[in-house]
């Protein structure tokens, strides 16, 4: 029979007490310790754009969403603070890492979808186009202007007859002296109607697709606002529309050839959302855990029952587990490590778990979950919208089927 030494049988007993010391530090809101992973520079952005969003952000969204309005100004306040093109070098722009970029979409989100969307359209969408397909001259003619938020862009794939098809796009772009002609409509928009430059995708004489730079004033350039929205209300989203619109060749992006150009954008915009969507649901969880703790029923607060108790401890392990996974993706993005297929599972993973847990989140407040001064149903009908822009659940699914087995399930 084996029987523990003297010695053995105190050190187990301290390591206990260790184990229970540990236990106590353990941490609700940050279960595996992600604020400790990050570096002294990234923590202090996270808790600047923190600040900022709860400050200045989290007043104005009540208003802007029942009004369906954005206020143009924030523009400038994110410029400011430099999170407009953050991830890119020079040209007026912050240069931090993706790790950072990632933890100010989260803090934005955390107060609402079209401030993120705002800051990552202007960033991933417009700018990075011009970053990396663009022109010297035309990064030193727009991006100083962008990054401070003096210059407002959109980006224009989507058709519509063509979302998760972009390839079989029929907006047209023939050569002509001096330029080219363009014709076409682009659809769900974000910030056209208020954008003073358009990256546009649209294919030439031959069918391969390339980009354009098209400005506010061009003739034949139309942006109309979609009304109606029951979701992200407080992003101005709208259509553009060309006729014969002349675009010179100095407005044309040189390096951007086939699909895989506007694809790398949205592959960057992706990684954003996927930072962003953990935003919101963490929004909820925390509020859904605050209110079961304050409501009392049956001579005791909700947070007492055994299926809240699940509800909650299910939001913590997803959310947590997601925020662990995009900040490993981000360290290998970082490193250049990423794939595009790492994006799609992290992109698919985010927008679903921040759809369930804001859906949980909306039922725990029972009937005071649809009114908007708890927030939460704004973050459900937003995250209806994340989990179907920049690709949908089905069609994320399907990249990383195609990664597993070599076969394409959609042409």
């Amino acid at each position: 029979m084996l029987q523990k030494t003297a010695p053995q049988a105190r050190q187990d007993e301290e390591n206990f007490s260790e184990q229970i010391a540990l236990a106590k530090d353990f941490r609700w809101d940050d279960p595996l310790l992600i604020d400790a992973q990050l570096t002294d520079d990234e923590r202090m952005i996270r808790d600047a754009a923190r600040d900022y969003a709860q400050s200045a952000l989290m007043p104005r969204i009540l208003k802007a969403h029942r009004d369906e309005t954005f206020d143009v100004t924030v523009m400038k306040e994110l410029g400011e603070m430099g999170f407009l093109g953050a991830p890119i070098p020079g040209y007026g722009c912050a240069g931090v890492s993706y790790v950072a970029y990632g933890l100010v979409c989260r803090e934005l989100e955390r107060v609402d979808t079209a401030f993120r969307s705002a800051c990552g359209v202007q960033t991933t969408l417009s700018m990075l186009p011009i970053f990396a397909y663009g022109s010297e001259a035309q990064r030193q003619k727009y991006l100083p202007a962008m990054a401070k938020g003096e210059l407002l862009g959109c980006f224009g794939l989507t058709e519509p007859d063509h979302g998760s098809d972009p390839g079989s796009m029929t907006s047209r772009a023939t050569k002509v002296e001096g330029g080219w002609r363009l014709n076409g409509n682009k659809i769900w928009i974000t910030h056209s109607p208020i954008a003073d430059l358009m990256i546009v995708w649209a294919k030439d004489d031959e069918g391969q697709i390339r980009g354009f730079i098209l400005e506010r004033g061009m003739q034949g350039l139309t942006t109309s606002k979609i009304e109606g929205k029951f979701s992200v209300r407080a992003s101005p989203t709208g259509e553009i529309a060309m006729q014969d619109v002349f675009v010179p060749d100095d407005q044309y992006l040189p390096y951007a050839k086939g699909l895989a150009a506007p694809f790398g954008c949205l592959n960057n915009a992706r990684f954003g959302i996927c930072w962003g969507a953990m935003g919101s649901a963490e929004f909820c969880w925390h509020a859904a855990r605050q209110y079961v703790l304050d409501r009392k029923q049956f001579g005791r607060p909700l947070a007492a029952n055994q299926l809240v108790q699940k509800k909650l401890a299910d939001m913590q392990t997803d959310i947590s587990l997601s925020l662990l996974a995009c900040l490993h993706v981000s360290r290998l993005k970082d490193e250049d490590r990423a794939t595009p297929e790492m994006i799609s599972m992290l992109k698919r993973n985010a927008a679903g778990t921040a759809l369930d847990v804001a859906r949980t989140a909306r039922d725990m407040h029972g009937g005071n979950g649809i009114s908007d001064e708890y927030h939460v149903i704004r973050h459900l009908m937003n995250m209806e919208t994340v989990n179907t822009l920049e690709g949908t659940h089905d069609i994320h699914a399907l990249v990383l089927g195609r990664a597993q087995t070599g076969i394409q399930a959609f042409n």
